[in-house]
């Protein structure tokens, strides 16, 4: 299972979310989250006692009952976060044992029985509630948080938070996450401030009259610290309203609790003027976006740019239209605007029925005509060569392409959406073009776009993936006896992905199958902790891959922020050797999972390129603006423990680089599953 609060502003990493037009038949798909990246407690913080094992008190005096005594909890689950649907498959509350945030544990892992879970419902206008029955006798961590110097029998603290299952049971293990929920919790917690909790409402469990619990933040502002004052709380459970000094506790049979979204949630600007919200936005993309000095950017000279274009939009269609231009001019594939079906129909709905290829010797072949299309008229068949455009070289033709589904990271990656473009164009538009069939002479024919997607969706592999298709598929290979594993995406249900990859992982050890090939090359990313779990099972030792940075508004720099993204390793063991197929088709989270599997040479990485090299965490840097329109930068970057980027403009390199051959692009073979194939019997040889 993973926890929601893993998409908050320090871990949603490495989620490729490309943004969907509504009027073209989904040309694009959404494409993770982490619990609280927390550091340790100041020095001067006392650690607070303790007891692994709850007293077993009644929470009221015999025979006496109190009619307010908390029993059932219900609230509201509010989300504007695009990432909040990959996790309504298996989700639950969670009376969350809060003791890691007591002692600032980012350790702290949530035993099983503490784990009181209760019922989420998503409801036909898509608002989410949750109810969740307290137990009699809860089975929290016992704390002594009055720092009054006497040993006593202290309190359980709970928040009630939500979660979605993932891993094994409705129940958390170590690999769903540790130490304390930021988002879609009843708790309000500071990024600032190592994730402390600053509000919101906690529940806590009292085993009779005797115990104390703070009453207030205390001088420091820190809760659970020695200045905190401190007043009793009655047997038995207790809400406590942070939003309160001194904090108020009180008690009520089924109290209503809604929980936060914390700093995952979009910013909205959406009430705004045109002009008012561009500059909000570019304010604070200038502030938080990690790649300004890698990519060259100069805010203020963007906004200039474009600021007198956003003061004279006059409707949605044009607003849309200068965004897209000013997210062209930044260098990254994790930016990107909601696309407008209109605009877009409009400058590239127009196809002729063709998809090209680029050949490793630059030649450009055609890889597929469509019947009935203006190519297939022309008497174009699958395997010419193109030789001009327009009366231009196709090469250079290529190279004055601006793609529509751009920015991109890394050249390699824009070069093919240049490809990809060259062939879509407004409808109507007249192009000549000059090309050799197979066997035949050069030939000139001049071609009328007709509006057509069909051959822009064969271009891009995620867009014609079968609706039915598994999110991860498996088999044997015939003749070599190697294992075939194909993970499609590492977003959607993140359970089933998980029990699929436990599935064909068991399998393949079971069945003790000498070698494995790791297909990547049309994962377009997803839930980055999911990724990093799954390369969890081919290390026996745990090992650091990246620390992750973020803006600080305190101190007006990028920091290292929580955990560093570990590799741990995961309940089966593959140790034969293993080979990755990927391609500038794998971005994000796939990246994450490619460049791990990398480590220490343990996978030999194989592709005709590298993978997008689009790595940044885009947590925080969801936007909502005028007429409904969405964009998304990323916050956060991320860096080897000795302050190097990882993956972000480079992409995951490949080892053994096959090249793009007239038969591999026509599909006639897969060269690069042969190129792995070979690659692992040399090795088990």
């Amino acid at each position: 299972m993973i926890k929601i609060s893993k998409l908050t502003h320090r871990t949603l990493h490495n989620t490729r979310f490309v943004l969907v037009p509504v009027l073209i038949v989904l040309l694009l798909a959404m494409a993770c989250r982490s619990i609280s990246d927390i550091a340790p407690a100041p020095s001067a913080t006392p650690e607070p006692t303790l007891t692994p094992t709850p007293l077993p008190p009644v929470p009221v005096e015999p025979g006496v009952e109190n009619p307010d005594e908390p029993v059932f909890i219900t609230g509201d689950i509010p989300y504007t976060s695009p990432f909040f649907i990959n996790t309504l498959d298996e989700p639950f509350v969670l009376l969350e044992d809060e003791a890691g945030a007591v002692k600032r544990d980012k350790d702290f892992t949530f035993r099983l029985e503490s784990q009181a879970i209760g019922p989420v419902e998503v409801h036909r206008d898509n608002t989410v509630t949750y109810n969740l029955a307290l137990p009699f006798i809860p089975q929290g961590t016992q704390i002594d948080v009055d720092n009054d110097g006497k040993k006593e029998a202290g309190v359980q603290i709970f928040a009630i938070a939500y979660w979605s299952n993932i891993w094994d049971g409705p129940f958390l293990e170590r690999r769903d996450g540790t130490g304390w929920s930021t988002a879609y919790v009843s708790t309000l917690t500071d990024p600032e401030r190592d994730d402390e909790i600053i509000g919101g409402i906690l529940v806590v469990w009292s085993p009779d009259d005797q115990q104390s619990f703070p009453s207030g933040f205390g001088p420091d502002g820190s809760l659970f610290t020695e200045d905190d004052p401190a007043a009793p709380i009655p047997a038995g459970y207790n809400i406590v309203d942070l939003e309160q000094e001194p904090f108020h506790f009180y008690k009520e049979a089924r109290p209503s609790i809604t929980l936060n979204e914390g700093d995952i949630a979009v910013n909205d600007f959406s009430k705004m003027s045109y002009a008012d919200a561009f500059k909000a936005m570019v304010d604070k993309v200038e502030l938080e976006y990690p790649f300004t000095r890698e990519k060259r950017i100069t805010w203020q000279a963007l906004y200039n740019e474009y600021a007198p274009a956003v003061a004279e939009a006059s409707n949605a269609k044009d607003f849309y239209k200068v965004l897209h231009d000013f997210t062209q001019q930044i260098p990254d594939g994790h930016v990107g605007v909601q696309i407008n079906g209109e605009a877009f129909l409009e400058a590239h709905g127009g196809g002729f029925g063709l998809v090209i290829t680029e050949l490793s010797d630059r030649r450009v072949i055609v890889s597929k005509v469509f019947p009935g299309s203006p190519a297939e008229s022309a008497g174009i068949l699958a395997g010419a060569e193109i030789l001009t455009w327009n009366g231009t070289p196709v090469y250079d033709a290529i190279t004055m392409v601006a793609p529509y589904f751009g920015p991109y990271s890394t050249e390699h990656s824009q070069r093919l959406g240049q490809v990809l473009f060259l062939t879509h164009v407004p409808p109507s538009t007249q192009v000549e073009v000059s090309f050799v069939n197979p066997g035949g002479l050069a030939q000139t024919v001049s071609m009328q776009a007709k509006v057509e997607i069909d051959s822009l969706l064969a271009g891009v592999p995620e867009l014609s993936k079968d609706e039915l298709q598994v999110p991860v598929e498996g088999q044997l290979l015939e003749g070599s006896g190697l294992g075939y594993v194909r993970v499609n995406t590492f977003s959607a249900d993140y359970s089933l992905i998980a029990r699929l990859w436990d599935h064909f992982l068991e399998g393949i050890i079971d069945n003790k199958v000498p070698g494995l090939i790791i297909d990547l090359r049309t994962n377009s990313g997803g839930s980055g902790q999911l990724a990093l779990n799954f390369a969890g099972y081919f290390f026996d030792e745990d090992f650091v891959l990246y620390q992750s940075l973020y803006y600080s508004e305190i101190s007006k720099t990028f920091e290292v922020s929580g955990l560093p993204a570990k590799i741990e390793s995961g309940p089966l063991y593959f140790e034969g050797p293993v080979a990755v197929l990927v391609g500038p088709n794998c971005i994000s989270a796939c990246e994450g999972f490619a460049y791990a599997l990398h480590q220490g040479g343990r996978a030999t990485i194989i592709g005709n390129y590298p993978t997008a090299g689009a790595f940044g965490e885009v947590g925080r840097g969801q936007y909502k603006l005028p007429d409904d329109i969405t964009m998304q930068f990323p916050t956060g970057r991320h860096e080897t423990p000795d302050g190097q980027l990882v993956i972000e403009g480079v992409g995951v390199v490949p080892d053994i680089t096959v090249p793009v051959t007239e038969a591999s692009a026509l599909g006639q073979e897969d060269t690069l599953l042969d190129a792995a194939v070979k690659e692992l019997q040399d090795k088990i040889k």
